[in-house]
């Protein structure tokens, strides 16, 4: 009689992965087993069936085999002699043993496990940023305790191997046909226990301290950069490795500059008499005051560019630019003097010269101009 696909009597496709065989194999060989089902012939062979179809298909060489050759594969070579024989408690234990250790990870844990990483924001100025600088800062975590030396044990020695698991941390108990695992009681899963706790720490290993670290901060770093620190976040317990610190820029709002990536931007206001006329005014920068030549007939929202005047790029020498957008101000608070001044110069600019003195009042009404001859157009 030929026998049937592998991969129909677990439900399966040929391009199933390992996790998915074992899954349907977990599923079907609870539901056939026979010590979930005594008396049942059927289901019995079933199971064969089943575990049959498992140890050929969860085999890599053997499933190349098969996928070649078909059964054909394991009848030439006779290896098709499956012990048909078992004993329900190993079968089924070795059903959750090979299956559930891989589906849920059922690997040794790792009994001692690093510290807690930390994270610290640190509020920075723009000006620590031109340079680099260093900052102290404090933090509240866990030390190693100085009294038992971090294995929280009394006479400072090492922890006993725990009896109950014999130091695997995990525990095997029967339930009816399954057998569980679970975390050791004693040891709650260390694999170790502490017989005589250390008074100070309680037998953690740790204590809670203040940690006053200095922290080098390189030029160029921006808001949302991050420095590590390794090894200086929390302690592990029972002398396991300290965890690591991030310290985490952010940068402070500054009241004349703004930065994106390498450059700096600001605005400079002049009055309107050096934008017609040109001048020369004061520009601050982060490390002092220069001098720009403003250019006559300068118009509102020019922008100049003084180089080498913003920040050094973090991962190169690159220095990038001061943008610097002019504002030209209306004069306030005018005494009488002023204000006669100004309206004879708007009686001359207005005299003879038409709009030349003003080219974009001039060019913006010539197209309100050229909107309402166009409107009227359209009327009916």
């Amino acid at each position: 009689m030929s026998k049937k696909d592998y991969y129909k009597i677990l439900g399966i496709s040929q391009s199933a992965t390992d996790l998915e065989i074992k899954k349907a194999y977990k599923k079907l060989a609870i539901k056939y087993h026979p010590d979930r089902n005594q008396g049942n012939k059927s289901y019995e062979e079933k199971f064969k069936e089943v575990k049959e179809a498992y140890e050929i298909l969860s085999n890599t060489e053997k499933r190349s085999a098969y996928d070649k050759y078909g059964h054909q594969a394991f009848d030439q070579s006779g290896n098709n002699n499956f012990n048909n024989s078992f004993s329900s408690t190993n079968d089924f234990g070795d059903i959750f043993g090979e299956v559930f250790g891989d589906i849920f990870g059922d690997e040794k844990r790792n009994k001692y496990e690093k510290g807690s990483d930390l994270e610290y924001l640190l509020n920075i100025n723009l000006e620590d940023v031109l340079n680099g600088t260093k900052k102290i800062i404090k933090i509240p975590t866990l030390k190693k305790c100085n009294f038992c030396k971090g294995t929280g044990n009394k006479n400072n020695l090492n922890n006993n191997e725990c009896y109950t698991c014999n130091g695997s941390g995990q525990i095997h108990a029967r339930k009816g046909f399954f057998t569980v695992q679970q975390t050791c009681y004693t040891c709650n899963g260390k694999g170790k226990y502490i017989k005589d706790p250390c008074y100070k720490c309680n037998g953690e290993g740790r204590l809670n301290t203040i940690r006053t670290l200095s922290i080098k901060i390189p030029s160029g770093i921006d808001s949302g950069d991050k420095i590590k620190l390794s090894e200086e976040g929390e302690a592990g317990k029972n002398n396991a490795p300290y965890g690591d610190l991030y310290v985490k820029i952010k940068i402070n709002k500054h009241p004349i500059f703004k930065r994106k990536k390498s450059n700096l931007y600001c605005k400079i206001p002049i009055n309107f008499s050096t934008a017609a006329i040109g001048g020369i005014v004061e520009v601050p920068t982060l490390n002092g005051k220069i001098k720009l030549k403003i250019p006559k007939e300068t118009q509102y929202g020019k922008l100049f560019r003084i180089r080498e005047k913003g920040i050094k790029s973090i991962n190169n020498n690159y220095r990038g630019d001061l943008i610097c957008k002019i504002i030209v101000e209306t004069p306030v608070n005018l005494n009488e003097n002023q204000k006669k001044i100004i309206y004879k110069l708007g009686k001359s600019l207005n005299k003879s010269n038409g709009n030349r003195n003003s080219p974009k009042y001039e060019r913006f009404f010539y197209k309100v101009k050229k909107f309402f001859q166009n409107l009227r157009k359209y009327k009916i």
